[in-house]
C-alpha cells in the first residue's frame, strides 16, 4: 500500500471513528432523559416499555430496506442523510414529551427508523476498512461508539444534576450530533472500491441472505448480545432508582460504568479475537455477561450492582460488533447479510423493553432483567458460527 493509499485509509478509519461515536451520544443523551421523561408523562414500567418499543419499531421498519439502500446511494450518503433526519427526530422528541406521549411515540419511531439505516451503512464502511487493514478492527469502532454513549450519559448526568430542562440539553446534543456527522462523512470511500480481487455483485440481493444458515445463525447470535446490551442501556438507570433506592444522578452513573465496561471490552478486544479467535472470546465474554447480570439482579447493595454492571458491560462488548463483522466476511455480500443480521438483531430492541416492562410491573425491573440471561446461555451454542472463514 502507498503511502498516499496509507493516508487516505486513516483519513477514511479517522471518519468512521466520527460516525460510531456521535450515533453512540445521540443515544445516550436521550437515553440518560428516560427516567424524567417517564416521570412527566406518569408512566409504568410497562408503559415506558411500550413507548420505547416505537424506537425498535422504527428501526425493523428500515433494516430490510438497508441493504438494498446502501447499494444504491452508498455508505456515505445513508449516513449523512440518517444523522440529519436522527437529529430532528430526538429534538421532537425532547419537545414534544411536553404535550404527551404521542408526539413521542411518532418521534421516536423515526428515531428508530434512522439509526437502523444509519447503523447497517456504518457497519458497511467500517468492514471496509477493517478488510483493507487486514486486521480485526470493527469492535474497535464500536468502541468509539460506547466512547460517545459514555460522553453522552456523563453529560446527561451533569444536566441532571445541574437541573438543566430535558429539552435544552437534547436539542443541543442533536445540533453537535448532525454538524460533527455531515462533515466526517466526507471521509468515506465508496464501498465497492475495498470488494478484493473482482469480487462480484450478489446475487439474490437480500433475499438471498435470509436463506442461508450461516447468516441467520450469526443473526440470532447479535440478537442474544443485542438484548444483552440493549436492556442496560433502556433499565439499568431505572433499576438502580427504582429497586436500589439511588437518586437519579447516580441512577445515571450506573449507567455510564456500563457504558464504560463496554467500551474497554470493546477497545481492547480486537487484540483477544486476532490470538485467539471469535469463537473462545466470545463464549469467555457471554459466561462474563451472565455473571454481571445475576449479580446486578441479586446484589444487595448498590456498590454490588455497579460492579455487577461493570461485568455485563464487558459480557456485552463484542457480540454486536463481531457479529456485524462475521456477517461482512465476503465483501461481495456484506450489505445483504449485514442488513440481515442487523435485522434479528433488532428484534432485541423489538421485544426487550416490553418483555422487561412487563416483568417489572408484576415483579422488578431487576427481576425483569433476568430474561436477558435466558438468550445469554443459548449464545454459547451459536458461537461457532461466527468462526472466522480461514479456520472454518
Amino acid at each position: 500500500m502507498s503511502t498516499v493509499e496509507t493516508a487516505d485509509l486513516r483519513a477514511t478509519t479517522r471518519s468512521v471513528y466520527i460516525t460510531f461515536i456521535f450515533l453512540g451520544v445521540a443515544m445516550a443523551s436521550f437515553a440518560a432523559r428516560i427516567p424524567q421523561i417517564r416521570d412527566h408523562l406518569g408512566l409504568t414500567p410497562s408503559g415506558i416499555g411500550l413507548v420505547l418499543l416505537a424506537i425498535a419499531a422504527g428501526s425493523i421498519t428500515s433494516l430490510p430496506l438497508a441493504g438494498h439502500l446502501v447499494h444504491r446511494f452508498g455508505s456515505r450518503a445513508m449516513v449523512g442523510t440518517m444523522a440529519v433526519l436522527l437529529g430532528a427526530a430526538l429534538a421532537a422528541a425532547a419537545i414534544g414529551y411536553q404535550h404527551g406521549v404521542v408526539p413521542v411515540v411518532v418521534a421516536l419511531y423515526v428515531y428508530g427508523f434512522s439509526t437502523g439505516a444509519w447503523d447497517v451503512a456504518m457497519n458497511v464502511q467500517a468492514a471496509v476498512v477493517e478488510r483493507r487493514l487486514g486486521r480485526s478492527i470493527m469492535s474497535r469502532f464500536h468502541a468509539g461508539y460506547s466512547v460517545g454513549t459514555v460522553a453522552g450519559a456523563l453529560a446527561g448526568a451533569g444536566a441532571v444534576k445541574a437541573g438543566l430542562p430535558v429539552t435544552q440539553h437534547v436539542v443541543a446534543a442533536c445540533v453537535l450530533v448532525v454538524a460533527a456527522v455531515v462533515i466526517a462523512v466526507r471521509g468515506f470511500v465508496p464501498d465497492e472500491s475495498a470488494a478484493e480481487e473482482g469480487a462480484e455483485k450478489t446475487s439474490g440481493g437480500a433475499l438471498a441472505a435470509w436463506t442461508e444458515p450461516r447468516t441467520l445463525l450469526i443473526g440470532l447470535f447479535v440478537l442474544a448480545f443485542a438484548l444483552t446490551e440493549g436492556a442496560g442501556i433502556d433499565w439499568i438507570n431505572i433499576a438502580l432508582i427504582d429497586d436500589q433506592g439511588t437518586d437519579a444522578s447516580t441512577g445515571t452513573l450506573g449507567f455510564a460504568v456500563f457504558l464504560a465496561a463496554m467500551t474497554v471490552g470493546r477497545w481492547f478486544g480486537p487484540n483477544l479475537l486476532d490470538r485467539y479467535g471469535r469463537v473462545p472470546v466470545l463464549r469467555l465474554l457471554a459466561l462474563t455477561g451472565l455473571a454481571g447480570l445475576l449479580v446486578f439482579v441479586f446484589g444487595p447493595h448498590p456498590a454490588v450492582a455497579f460492579a455487577g454492571a461493570l461485568l455485563w458491560g464487558l459480557g456485552a462488548s463484542l457480540g454486536f460488533p463481531v457479529g456485524m463483522s462475521a456477517a461482512a466476511d465476503e465483501p461481495a455480500k456484506a450489505p445483504a447479510r449485514v442488513g440481515v443480521v442487523a435485522s434479528i438483531g433488532y428484534c432485541a430492541f423489538l421485544g426487550g423493553p416490553p418483555l422487561i416492562g412487563f416483568l417489572g410491573d408484576h415483579f422488578t425491573v431487576s427481576r425483569g432483567l433476568l430474561a436477558v440471561a435466558m438468550l445469554l446461555v443459548l449464545s454459547l451454542a451459536l458461537t461457532p458460527a461466527l468462526r472466522e472463514p480461514t479456520a472454518r
